[in-house]
């Protein structure tokens, strides 16, 4: 039921006797007496449009957030300009011993010599590989298969290493962000070194979201695409390896998606606050690369619309477009609905939506076909959601007329298209907002959220996402270098590169304070703020920046800062 495409997806917040009692085929996954992941017959359900708008319970897609690497040398400077190369140093010799790093992502190349100890053996503590089933699922869990440090030595010691552990890393994103977070040269040969290259790793590879999220979603086939119910058990997977006041874990995310209110409400980004403030634990995401991409618009009717009483929104949509979902999300009270008008000059009349409903419009001389989804209160947020699915779109401008009813209060709107690659060629907004681009789970309040830079000049990354979230709340929380980081595949740029170096510099500062006993309480909204007292800050910048946050990653100032430098 797990793995089966005809079986749907569900995570839910009741308790799952409610389903139980309904003599419905199925199965689920608890997530720590808090959340159930369910999955049950498609043939239960009565349409896929009443399913895909269970919102809040249907799980969102994720993808990888860096860009194709390029061959170059080993660069350090951005470990230097962080401050990790200092405190790796004595007199502090901070490299992560006894913390635990966890990368949840494509999964890693264990035979890689970055991932190995002086004397051969693997510093990976467990694989848990949820593409395989071959093996022995991990303690409370019903897929995929794990792999013990045991088992990576026995594999590493054979001359079929993969006939032992056939965990692969196929793309290999998870192997650069845990080289980049954790990766050594001890043995490898190579200039090389990671922020934190004395800790253990722990990997889960996510498995590809099934066929009917592909297909609803419009992703293209050779992307990869991940559901957020299999990370969020990647996640109470990693928060098992935690031993409190002695063996703490860092979990980094580089993963993101334009899915939700950018203001934290999704059930990840809830779990993720849950476990961020749990004792020796910290959680890292990074902010996704949508700065640039013109995927955000952001509307105001008391500024834009002078009293009309509608706002339009243009999208340009190249040929070759397979179809792309568009979300809007207005603020309490105001009620918004929207109109569509084709390149072509058909129209959809604005729709007034219930509760939860939806209605699939076809057009007369084009081939689309646009489904129109919406709560007045969504269920997570308590906003108003309105999402449109086009499908087959005609290549063009097509324009989506925001609509106020009744008296406009707060007055401002937003909408969403999907992540870049997402999209099997271009869509963008012709008048877009770079701002609270950065992408979900980045906007989760306890974690530690990062946005991206070029420690070559401290010049911004052009594409990393930026702040605030929705609701106002200050994100990301500072800045950590993303360009030209240099990665077992040469040199690769993206936010989740800035992510694993943070995450890196989290588990130096986890071992000064909870294995070498300096502060045991310490988590996440601990630590973020001792990395925000010790930030480079710019004289021409006002903090807190929508782009830098509080300003830029720096361990040596974090230190200062401890003793009142």
């Amino acid at each position: 039921m797990i793995l089966s495409n005809d079986y749907y997806d569900v995570i839910t917040d009741f308790p799952i006797r409610m389903l139980e009692e309904s003599n419905t085929d199925l199965c689920y996954a608890n997530i720590e007496n808090l959340y159930n992941v369910v999955y049950f017959s498609r043939l239960d359900v009565l349409s896929a449009e009443s399913y895909f708008f269970e919102y809040r319970s249907v799980p969102k897609l994720y993808g990888l957030m860096q860009a194709e690497p390029v061959a170059a040398g080993f660069d350090p400077n951005s470990l230097i300009v962080s401050g990790i190369t200092q405190v790796q140093r004595p007199p502090l010799s901070l490299t992560g011993r006894g913390v635990v790093v966890c990368v949840i992502d494509t999964g890693i190349d264990y035979t890689n010599p970055i991932f190995r100890n002086e004397d051969g053996s693997s510093r990976i503590l467990a694989i848990w590989d949820q593409t395989v089933q071959t093996g022995t699922p991990p303690a409370g869990f019903q897929y995929g298969s794990e792999y013990s440090r045991a088992d990576i030595d026995r594999a590493l010691l054979s001359e079929d290493p993969y006939g032992v552990v056939p965990s692969r890393d196929e793309n290999g994103h998870g192997t650069a962000l845990a080289g980049v977070a954790a990766g050594s040269n001890i043995r490898s040969g190579l200039v090389y070194q990671g922020a934190a290259p004395d800790a253990d790793i722990v990997v889960v590879k996510l498995k590809e979201c099934k066929q009917y999220f592909r297909d609803f979603y419009l992703i293209p086939e050779d992307v990869p695409a991940y559901q957020e119910n299999d990370i969020m058990l990647a996640v109470q997977y990693a928060d098992s390896f935690a031993d409190v006041f002695r063996r703490p874990v860092v979990i980094c995310l580089g993963l993101g998606t334009n899915s939700g209110d950018h203001a934290g409400s999704s059930a990840l980004s809830r779990y993720l606050d849950i476990v961020a403030v749990k004792r020796s634990r910290a959680v890292v995401a990074g902010g996704g690369n949508e700065g640039n991409a013109r995927h955000h618009y952001q509307g105001n009717f008391n500024s834009d619309a002078a009293g009309t009483g509608s706002v339009p929104v243009e999208v340009r949509v190249d040929a070759g477009v397979r179809g792309f979902l568009l979300e809007l999300w207005g603020n309490v009270p105001d009620v918004f609905t929207v109109s569509v008008q084709s390149p072509g000059g058909e129209t959809i009349p604005p729709l007034r939506l219930g509760i939860t409903d939806s209605i699939t419009y076809g057009f007369v001389y084009e081939e689309t076909q646009i489904t129109v989804a919406g709560a007045l209160v969504e269920r997570a947020s308590g906003e108003e959601l309105i999402q449109l699915r086009v499908q087959d779109p005609t290549p063009g401008i097509w324009t989506f007329r925001v609509e106020a009813s009744g008296t406009v209060y707060n007055g401002e709107f937003h909408l969403w298209l999907p992540i870049t690659q997402f999209l099997s060629a271009p869509v963008y907004f012709l008048e877009s907002s770079p701002y609270i681009t950065l992408t979900e789970p980045a906007m989760a309040q306890s974690i530690i959220s990062v946005s991206a830079y070029d420690s070559s000049n401290n010049s911004f990354y052009i594409d990393s996402g930026r702040g605030f979230a929705r609701n106002g709340a200050i994100r990301p929380d500072f800045a950590a270098p993303g360009v030209d980081i240099f990665t077992f595949r040469g040199k690769e740029s993206g936010t989740s590169l800035a992510a694993a170096i943070t995450a890196g510099a989290v588990a130096q500062f986890m071992q000064w304070a909870v294995v070498e006993g300096n502060d045991t309480l310490v988590e996440s909204r601990q630590i973020k703020n001792y990395f925000i007292r010790g930030a480079s800050r710019s004289s021409t910048i006002t903090y807190p920046s929508r782009e830098w946050g509080f300003g830029r990653l720096n361990m040596v100032g974090t230190f200062d800062a401890l003793i009142g430098v």
